[in-house]
């Protein structure tokens, strides 16, 4: 009935029918390697660690994502998280397992909200994501971080970005040995490298990040 009274559009392209037609989604930029084995951006050779990597205490064992954060990315990541089209998260769960490796992992989490921001709107796209991504690898779906209510990353430098998120997660303590952690985007990658130190020091021996797409630096 709603289809009927609000026709769906493609939110990268306008064309009716769906909230992402079949070629846009054909034609969002997947990434190949090589990569670097530690933090999977995109390098011209397959290294141990890149230079965004090089020298820094990661917390996570590496981190992998399906696609690059182009401006179709960024359109169907906008509609997903602030105009709440669900369906999406089946788009992005699609791409997710067609290219990046199930993990070696016990279970899957999931990077959790600001506490107001996950209040306003109302659902969650990296559990969303989590959800149907621990249904495809058959693993159990665990909720183990709280995250305090912080300053957004939005705006902020690299630098900036790190700082914020110190201490910003705890986690419950007992959480699987080996975990996969999920997000939607991977942008400098301080979020997820907290909520990794978090799950760690709560009693992770290994932690992969899964997200949907990264930021190319």
């Amino acid at each position: 009935m709603l289809d009927l009274l609000l026709p769906q559009r493609c939110v990268v392209c306008g064309l009716g029918g769906t909230q992402l037609c079949p070629l846009c989604l054909a034609r969002l930029p997947r990434i190949a390697p090589p990569l670097c084995e530690r933090c999977g951006t995109p390098t011209a050779w397959p290294v141990r660690r890149c230079r965004e990597c090089a020298g820094r205490r990661l917390a996570f064992s590496c981190a992998r994502a399906a696609v690059h954060y182009d401006d179709a990315v960024r359109a169907m990541v906008a509609a997903w998280k602030e105009r709440a089209l669900r369906r999406l998260a089946a788009a992005a769960v699609s791409i997710v397992v067609e290219i990046v490796p199930p993990p070696r992992a016990e279970a899957v989490t999931f990077v959790p909200p600001d506490p107001d921001r996950g209040l306003r709107r109302g659902h969650h796209p990296p559990r969303e994501l989590a959800e149907q991504l621990a249904r495809h690898w058959q693993l159990p779906l665990v909720a183990p971080l709280r995250r305090r209510v912080g300053k957004r990353q939005r705006g902020l430098s690299r630098p900036e970005r790190r700082r914020n998120v110190a201490g910003a997660f705890t986690a419950k303590m007992g959480v699987p040995g080996s975990i996969a952690l999920v997000d939607d985007v991977l942008t400098s990658g301080a979020t997820a490298n907290a909520a990794a130190s978090a799950l760690r020091k709560a009693g992770a021996r290994r932690v992969e990040i899964v997200t949907f797409a990264r930021v190319d630096r």
